[in-house]
């Protein structure tokens, strides 16, 4: 059976992301299922669905790399609105223990969906409080709710297994064994991932933190997941407090705590924030391949520090972007999350230190490195029809033109795409979700929380 084709034309300029970082002005892309099969300047195709690009910039849709999306559920509290992240998680876990499964589903789709509307295509999730009650399939349950959406989508199986009675610092409550964690993880593995090509769905492990987990689960799940072909992911040197815990605890600092649990060394990890990293260290991680899911906005609005991105990237770390958490950042932004990034480092690093396009490739081909993924995070022939194609006509924009493509950057007032396609096809139509009526999925959104904040 044939398989529908889409045809983008006339774009004001298609920024490829390829090796030579090629940007057509002009450019047109042919698409076939979710395959791009053609990309250049006036080509001379039929296609199914045909889309005008005129005063459009086309780029490789963007690639979160860390988020908790049940935290949609619980933006902006005011009690917790100028906490620092130790204080954060206490009083946050109080609520997040009553998560049910239709929080789940609700939150994984308003998060989902806000990203799709802001261009990114692919998203990790990292969900690990499961209260005692019904939390059996939450994994289970995002997966379905990202298949409707319509999202690429890689959750990471999170865990916690150090509560507050052995030295940690999330409640017992929400606390599973290690045995329970690894048995849930193989069943996801064995149900879900996904290793083809322009796969949907693949599955991570991803105990929560060095304060919340155990040494013995740390190193059963660099075990397995060699074992099973999967990756590793985790939070690690977040802020001053987590490394003074971990040499309080273990006589080491976060990075040296890792590695010696064996997540230092296969190539298949990536840590979120790693803003207490030292140049040595960021020499170790890119030498085995250690990636980074780099959270500025979470990590300017908790005050934990500005990671140092441009060392990372000179000693050849893989560094992806990421949103964080709904509750830490308070919104999932992803073009926002690229003008934060671009930001923060001419302050940490120089002016000279992080372009717009430096950026640009951060949150896509670096997401794809991040993710172990050779199948997104560009535009060229035989890789997945991903794109965001946001308009720059408006006058937010107007005095922009001599560089359309940083101009997505350093101007326009609203963040939302025009078109967003992921594996061939349009889940984003002149700026509204396609396969969710998103002011319904808001209302229920906000009713649950309602409900959630009540107990």
């Amino acid at each position: 059976m044939k398989q529908r084709s889409i045809l983008i034309k006339n774009s004001l300029v298609l920024a490829t992301m390829d090796d030579s970082g090629r940007e057509i002005k002009g450019g047109d892309i042919y698409i076939e299922g979710p395959e791009i099969k053609k990309t250049g300047k006036g080509l001379k195709v039929k296609a199914d669905t045909f889309i005008d690009a005129k005063n459009c910039v086309v780029l490789p849709g963007f690639v979160n790399t860390h988020h908790h999306l049940y935290q949609t559920l619980t933006r902006n509290l005011p009690a917790v609105q100028d906490a620092k992240l130790f204080d954060w998680l206490v009083y946050l876990y109080k609520i997040w223990r009553h998560i049910s499964p239709e929080a789940v589903y609700a939150s994984t789709q308003a998060g989902l969906g806000e990203l799709l509307l802001t261009g990114c295509t692919t998203s990790t999730d990292h969900l690990y409080v499961f209260p005692k009650k019904n939390s059996g399939r939450f994994i289970d349950t995002q997966i379905s709710a990202a298949g409707e959406i319509g999202m690429r989508f890689h959750p990471t199986r999170g865990s916690m297994s150090r509560g507050r009675s052995k030295g940690g610092l999330p409640p017992d409550e929400v606390v599973q064994s290690e045995d329970f964690i690894m048995k849930d993880c193989e069943r996801l593995v064995h149900k879900f991932h996904d290793k083809n090509k322009f796969a949907m769905t693949r599955i991570v492990m991803a105990p929560c933190s060095p304060f919340s987990v155990t040494t013995e689960l740390l190193k059963l799940t660099a075990e397995m997941a060699k074992k099973w072909g999967v990756r590793m992911h985790t939070h690690l040197a977040e802020t001053a407090d987590e490394e003074a815990f971990c040499l309080k605890l273990f006589k080491m600092r976060p990075l040296d705590y890792m590695e010696s649990a064996g997540w230092v060394s296969e190539g298949n990890a990536w840590f979120a924030h790693c803003v207490y990293i030292n140049e040595k260290e960021a020499k170790r991680m890119g030498a085995t391949g250690t990636g980074v899911a780099h959270c500025p906005s979470s990590n300017l609005r908790l005050g934990s520090g500005i990671a140092p991105i441009r060392t990372f990237l000179d000693n050849k770390v893989p560094v992806g972007l990421a949103v964080d958490g709904s509750a830490s950042n308070d919104t999932s932004d992803m073009l926002g999350e690229l003008r934060q990034c671009m930001l923060v480092h001419r302050v940490k690093s120089g002016v000279g230190s992080m372009s717009a396009r430096d950026v640009f490739r951060i949150a896509t081909r670096g997401g794809a490195e991040v993710l172990g993924r050779k199948d997104i995070g560009s535009i060229e022939p035989g890789k997945a029809a991903d794109l965001a194609v946001f308009d720059v006509s408006g006058l937010d924009f107007a005095g922009s033109g001599s560089d359309p493509l940083a101009s997505l950057l350093f101007c326009g007032a609203g963040h939302r795409t025009k078109y967003t396609i992921v594996n061939g096809k349009v889940v984003v139509k002149n700026g509204r979700l396609v396969n969710v009526d998103e002011f319904k999925l808001a209302e229920k959104v906000n009713k649950i929380s309602k409900k959630l904040l009540t107990k």
